[in-house]
């Protein structure tokens, strides 16, 4: 009985009390400010409907799954109009209404996914227009603007107000698959897959999902990372960071950034001000790519000075300060490696540099520390994996 009753209830996704109770205020007064604008739009002598029913599971979507792709703006507007017209057409032209229905249902749906605008209650906006009886078919394609533009635009416009003011960001963008973007381009397969792995993947399994692809994209990615945080074990940063850190001052000239590279054979130089607080990183990519080169070394070429002269205010001076990559992305000697998996994979970074409580530099790490400490862990035995059994073999 418990396995048939798993079959028809869908797993939960875990919610906190105060997103339930978030989403229940938010539909109630969506519903309340629509129905009380379209009561006082129309006036109390009008026979015309002030609110539609539909409406109810549009405003379920809207602040209940904020980020479904159908419930996004163009989401409600686009096929509750698509619905309407279809629906009125249909109902004008097919007298009966068992089949009119049906029409009206099949064409609603087939231009929602055409149009990129599928809304569930886009089909109850259909149906109200051919059995909504006398009263909606009076209105003839009137019923297109009002109730059905109308009530669309003004649950809406509620929910764009509540939804931003209560932490929702709508209409919805998707989230980041990592902190942000910081001096690095973003590694294209940094977790096993690539996008086009998950493009192909979606084409396969061939059908309409009510997650947004960027945001199952960026779930899977995190899913990586929280497995890679739990097979790291306890390791962290101070186990695997290098201590004796080359650093540099945002004032040194390029060429000085440039000799203690080639020094000490390393890629990057954290930038550090008098008191070993990280202000910048710069890396042989920063050299290639931001200075201009000549016989004598690196310097700022003209393109770059006049940029950097606009930005600041001021004429630079051709410095590090002028090709390094600031703010930074910085760990703590406490963090574990899979935060630095999670810094590394998601932004695409080769090195992090590890700071004190002072926010002082402290040490650094590589992807060669990162490779070197996962691959340690991966050979430790496991406490909770089950013994070797042995295995007894007769003689002969």
């Amino acid at each position: 009985m418990q396995a048939l009753w798993r079959r028809f209830v869908p797993a939960a996704t875990p919610l906190s009390v105060r997103e339930r109770i978030r989403s229940a205020l938010g539909a109630m007064l969506g519903i309340l400010v629509t129905g009380v604008l379209g009561a006082w739009a129309l006036g109390p002598t009008t026979a015309l409907p002030f609110l539609i029913a539909p409406m109810g599971a549009s405003a379920v979507l809207l602040f209940a799954v904020p980020a479904s792709p159908l419930a996004q703006p163009w989401s409600i507007v686009g096929g509750n109009l698509v619905a309407a017209l279809v629906g009125v057409s249909v109902a004008t032209f097919v007298p009966d209404p068992v089949s009119a229905a049906a029409l009206a249902i099949a064409g609603t749906v087939g231009l929602m996914m055409a149009l990129r605008c599928v809304h569930p209650p886009s089909g109850a906006v259909a149906l109200t227009a051919v059995l909504g009886g006398p009263a909606i078919h009076d209105l003839g394609y009137g019923f297109v603007l009002w109730p059905v533009a109308a009530n669309s635009l003004l649950l809406l416009a509620s929910a764009l107000l509540f939804n931003n003011l209560t932490g929702r960001p709508y209409p919805h963008h998707a989230v980041a698959a990592s902190p942000g973007r910081i001096g690095a381009e973003r590694a294209t397969a940094p977790l096993g897959f690539t996008s086009a792995d998950l493009d192909a993947a979606l084409e396969d399994f061939d059908q309409l999902l009510d997650v947004g692809r960027s945001d199952l994209e960026a779930i899977l990615r995190q899913a990586q990372i929280r497995s890679y945080r739990r097979r790291s074990g306890q390791t962290d940063c101070a186990a695997i960071m290098t201590r004796d850190v080359v650093a540099i001052a945002p004032g040194a000239p390029l060429m000085d950034a440039l000799a203690l590279l080639r020094r000490h054979h390393i890629k990057v130089l954290p930038v550090t001000d008098e008191s070993a607080r990280v202000v910048g990183i710069v890396t042989q990519t920063d050299l290639l790519d931001k200075a201009a080169w000549d016989r004598r070394g690196p310097r700022l070429g003209l393109a770059r000075r006049l940029r950097l002269t606009a930005s600041r205010g001021r004429a630079p001076h051709g410095c590090v300060e002028d090709i390094m990559t600031s703010p930074v992305v910085t760990l703590r000697p406490e963090s574990p490696i899979g935060e630095v998996v999670l810094q590394m994979s998601g932004l695409g970074l080769h090195h992090l540099p590890v700071v004190g409580p002072d926010d002082r530099l402290v040490g650094i790490v590589s992807q060669g520390d990162l490779v070197a400490a996962l691959l340690t862990d991966a050979e430790r035995p496991r406490a909770d994996a089950p013994a070797p059994r042995a295995l007894a073999v007769a003689p002969a």
